[in-house]
């Protein structure tokens, strides 16, 4: 593998940092999020066009927003994070705004083989994520608020790529957004914590920042408790969903009981690794919250085969690509 002609890292180098910047990860959540809304509104497995459709251009979007965040945070990460692509010069910065731009344009053509709504749905998100990287990433909840609404606008693109009106779709499908908006607040606030002394040096407010590490922990806590309610009382009260929903919803409580026994437990001897392996096990967590939607509508073996996929995608590039994201340099 040759190295490029105008630095000294290879071809392999530069390609492993696109795929650190796609962060599969995190990708994989907003796809199952717009597909979960395109399952409970059809009220069963999508026709596949569909299915392909609502699940990938989410993500197409959501990759051309890390590329995007990337490059608005390319200061920053060089106060701590200089090993991160755009830093290290593995991702030149126009080469990063080309790439987000072939990602979001793509998806936006896709898009026109869905319906007006989620047309119009692609440029409210361009304007949330614009909004989150540029303004309200760095001012506490504003920005936890911001982040939510982009997988809210991830859930309502798989629900409108039914192309039903919107006057008929049932109130549960309206209120269970509030699920996945609560939920990225919180999973937002945690993420926040791995990144105190970097955020504090660039001059960043985040709920950690301004609260201390404690409060926003209980902070987390009460949301959870608050999202869960939410999850357990729609599908039991407007009864949309099959019983396999709730065994699989009783894996995510344990899950979610270990990581803040685990997170507690460590909450007064900080670090960023500690912190990092509580937010890792929180994306297995929501992997398994959307998979408990999915086995609520469709059929057992799809839904089956789905978990299973997403959670060895989410497991493996975790395992892969994050810490090397997060702390390491190039080796």
């Amino acid at each position: 593998m040759k190295a490029s002609s105008k630095s000294n890292f290879t071809i392999k180098d530069k390609l492993f940092a696109h795929l650190e910047t796609w962060r599969p990860y995190t990708v994989l959540w907003c796809g199952l999020v717009s597909f979960v809304g395109l399952c409970i509104a059809f009220g069963d497995f999508p026709p596949l066009k569909t299915a392909v459709l609502a699940f990938f251009i989410p993500m197409m979007g959501w990759t051309a927003a890390l590329y995007l965040q990337d490059y608005l945070d390319r200061d920053l990460d060089v106060i701590q994070k200089r090993h991160r692509p755009i830093p290290s010069g593995r991702i030149k910065p126009n080469e990063a705004l080309v790439a987000g731009a072939i990602f979001a344009i793509t998806g936006l053509l896709l898009s026109f083989l869905l319906s007006p709504n989620n047309i119009i749905l692609v440029f409210v998100v361009g304007l949330l994520v614009f909004t989150y990287a540029k303004f309200s990433k760095s001012r506490g909840l504003m920005g936890n608020v911001n982040r939510g609404l982009v997988t809210v606008a991830a859930y309502f693109f798989g629900v409108f790529s039914t192309g039903q009106p919107i006057q008929s779709m049932p109130i549960y499908i309206w209120l269970l957004s509030l699920v996945f908006l609560i939920h990225d607040i919180n999973s937002n606030i945690v993420g926040t914590i791995r990144d105190i002394d970097g955020d504090k040096k660039g001059g960043y407010m985040t709920i950690p920042i301004k609260y201390g590490i404690k409060k926003s922990v209980y902070l987390s806590l009460l949301l959870t408790v608050i999202w869960l309610s939410l999850t357990l009382f729609l599908p039991s009260y407007f009864k949309f969903l099959k019983i396999e929903f709730y065994l699989i919803m009783m894996i995510d409580i344990v899950i979610l009981i270990s990581l803040y026994v685990y997170l507690f437990r460590s909450i007064v001897t900080y670090s960023r690794e500690k912190a990092l392996k509580f937010h890792e096990f929180f994306v297995i967590e929501r992997i398994t919250l959307a998979s408990a939607f999915i086995f609520g509508i469709v059929n057992f073996y799809i839904a089956v085969i789905i978990f299973l996929l997403a959670l060895l995608i989410t497991a493996v590039s975790q395992h892969l690509l994050r810490r090397r994201y997060e702390f390491l340099g190039i080796k």
